[in-house]
Formats: structure tokens, C-alpha cells, sequence
């Protein structure tokens, strides 16, 4: 097991290429420390607040292509069991911390998790837009109102 890799794998490298090109940029094996655990995304978008996993099919136990080994089965199953466990645990501590989680499978198309990382993060790093509170549209209005009186009053100063 020496030989798996934790970060830099195939699928992680064309996708961080492949968005990296797009204009994204982006923190690679990031360290985050939330409350109660630490949790290291393949591709962490700081700003936006966006954690992205990129899952090898056997390590994750992938519902299409995981297999179980037929040797060593007192190892195997609990490992991969507790990975899957881990997994849960941390997208359930990056969501109580206010991040978005983007999983994404290492058998997937490249187009297919670009466009998921894209639909998280929003093209060329621009955040995705929010629906606005009360409170924002009350902050909009008195900005505008006090713009237009600054230059209605600029105007009546001219006519005299």
C-alpha cells in the first residue's frame, strides 16, 4: 500500500489541469480544521468556500465500480468500511461549517467534473449569486435613494 498515492492522482491531475486552464484557482490538499475534525479536500476553493473530493472507485467503495477482495476479507472490509465512514463524517463537518461538498468519482468524464466543480464555484471564480435577504434589498434601496439625492441636489446647484 505504500505505492497508493494520497494526493497527485491521475483523475486529480487532469482535473485541477483541465480547471486550473478555465481560470480557477484553487488550494490543492488544503489542511481544514473544523470543529471536531480535520478534513483535507483533493481541491479546496478557499474564497467560496467549496471542498472537492476526487474518489478512487476500490479506496471508496464505489456503488458501479468498487470491488471486494476475495483475500484477506477480515482486513479489507472493515478498512473500506471505515473509509466510507470517514468520508460521511467529513462532508457532515464541512457542512456544519458552512462549506460545499463536491464528490466526485475518479471513473466520471473529465467534462462531467468540471461541470460540477463549475456549478459549485461559478465560472472563473465568481461566486455563485445568492438569493437576497430583507435585510440586503433595504440596504440596496437606501444606497440608491441617497445616490439619487446626492445628485438631485447637484443638479439644482447647477440651475441657479
Amino acid at each position: 500500500m505504500r505505492a497508493n498515492r494520497r494526493t497527485d492522482t491521475k483523475p486529480e491531475m487532469a482535473l485541477r489541469r483541465e480547471l486550473h486552464r478555465q481560470g480557477l484557482r484553487y488550494r490543492k490538499d488544503y489542511r481544514l480544521d473544523l470543529e471536531g475534525a480535520r478534513v483535507r479536500p483533493d481541491i479546496a476553493f478557499t474564497a467560496r468556500r467549496v471542498a472537492v473530493f476526487v474518489d478512487g472507485c476500490f479506496w471508496h467503495v464505489c456503488p458501479e465500480h468498487g470491488t471486494k477482495p476475495a483475500a484477506n476479507t477480515w482486513y479489507w472490509g472493515p478498512k473500506l468500511a471505515r473509509n466510507v465512514e470517514r468520508d460521511r463524517a467529513a462532508d457532515a463537518a464541512l457542512l456544519a461549517a458552512g462549506w460545499q461538498v463536491v464528490r466526485i468519482w475518479e471513473h466520471e468524464s473529465l467534462e462531467s467534473a468540471v461541470a460540477a466543480v463549475l456549478a459549485a464555484v461559478g465560472p472563473r471564480g465568481k461566486p455563485v449569486p445568492s438569493p437576497p435577504t430583507a435585510v440586503d434589498a433595504v440596504t440596496v434601496e437606501t444606497v440608491t435613494v441617497e445616490r439619487v439625492t446626492a445628485e438631485t441636489a447637484a443638479d439644482v446647484s447647477r440651475i441657479d
